[in-house]
Formats: C-alpha cells, structure tokens, sequence
C-alpha cells in the first residue's frame, strides 16, 4: 500500500542522525513490547508480512509520531483484535474480561534464543525457469497495490540493472493476504536490481551513487 511507512528518497523529513552508541531499549515497558511481538508472532496465527501491513496500515499522525515499539504494539494489538485475543475494553482497563482461546503453539522463554537463531527460511523450491539473468535491463512496474508490498516507491516507473539472483522466496505480497492460516507460501524468483541515483532522482542527486534494491519478479518487467 502506498503509506507514510514509505518513505525512502522522500523530501521534508530531515536527516538522518544515528545516535553513537544508543541503547538498545529507551524504556522497559520496550522490552516488553518486543517479548509480546515475538510470543504472539510464534502462535503462528499470522505472519510476518501480516505484522508488516498492520503496521503500515497505522493512522500517518500516530505512526510518524510514535516511537519504533510503540507502532508495534499498536500494531500487534490491532492484530489480537482482529482475530479475537483480546476485547477493547481489556486493553483500555489491563484486565482480563474473558478466558483467553486456547492456542496450539506457544514460545516458551527458554526456547527464546534457538527459535531467534533459527529464524524463518523463505526460500522455497520453485520449478519455473528466472525470466531474468544478471546484467538484464528491468523497469520496476508502477503500481500501487491496496495491500502490502515491499516494492518501494521511489524506483517504481525506473529501469535498473538485474545484478544478482537469489532463487524463489515466499513473495510477501501474497504472503500478506490471508488472514488466517495456513497461509499462502506463494514464491516466486527474487533479484537484486540497482538503480542510478540519478535515475531515481535526476541530474541533481550524486552521479557516483547507486541503490540496490530486492525485488521479486512480479514487481519487474523488461525495460523498453
């Protein structure tokens, strides 16, 4: 979707300043809302891609204004409501109305460090032949889907150069499109596509410059 979450090679919004040495977490009520992200993600009831969206689908006002974990616990709680973990009036008061459903996957804490580090694979066999090679001209399609996609704005309309293929992953569009599992591991072959600077930009941004970007091959076609 075309959102304020969107926001590469847009003007207006100020440098980027990384903090030298920033901590980890600003406040504890942070950790906790990574814990809860990452246990309620592990129940399997949505997906990666699923948080992605609820976060992208945030009001703009709130999401620009809010810190990182904050979108993601309004974000997570936007999810529990929707499939019916949690009441309103549950998160308004911290108290629980209801038993809570039961759940067939939980992630306990000593199980934490493994489950991070095995993290979750995209790569899926595929047997249709890559429609593109290394050193291929490729223009990023226009399009701006409703839902989710990881298709940034700014090369969109732009022709780049295929300069790596990665074999076929779960495509996170498809990915974000059911709501309920078993979920669509629809894959298809991704690229690394760069892109001039001053494709992207104009004759004003810096010639030496390039962008690379990942990009499935839905999102591509052949340049003209």
């Amino acid at each position: 979707m075309n959102g304020v979450h969107d926001m590469g090679g847009q003007q207006g919004f100020g440098p980027v300043l990384p903090q030298a040495d920033e901590a980890l977490f600003h406040a504890p009520w942070e950790k906790r809302a990574l814990a809860l992200t990452l246990a309620m993600g592990a129940t399997g009831l949505w997906n990666i891609d699923l948080s992605r969206s609820a976060r992208e689908s945030l009001p703009a006002g709130f999401y620009l204004d809010a810190g990182y974990y904050a979108v993601w616990l309004r974000a997570l709680e936007l999810l529990m409501r929707e499939r019916g973990l949690v009441e309103d009036d549950e998160l308004e008061s911290g108290i629980l109305r209801v038993p809570g459903k039961a759940l067939t996957r939980t992630l306990k804490a000593g199980d934490v460090d493994a489950a991070l580090a095995k993290g979750a694979p995209t790569a899926r066999p595929t047997q249709a032949p890559a429609r593109f090679k290394a050193g291929d001209r490729v223009r990023a399609r226009n399009m701006h889907p409703s839902g989710h996609t990881r298709l940034p704005r700014y090369v969109r309309g732009h022709v780049g150069t295929v300069q790596l293929l990665h074999g076929s992953h779960v495509f996170a569009d498809a990915h974000a499109s059911r709501q309920d599992p078993p979920f669509d591991d629809c894959a298809h072959w991704l690229y690394t596509v760069v892109f001039d600077a001053t494709t992207l930009w104009g004759p004003q941004a810096d010639a030496r410059s390039q962008v690379s970007v990942d990009a499935w091959e839905p999102y591509l076609e052949w340049a003209a």
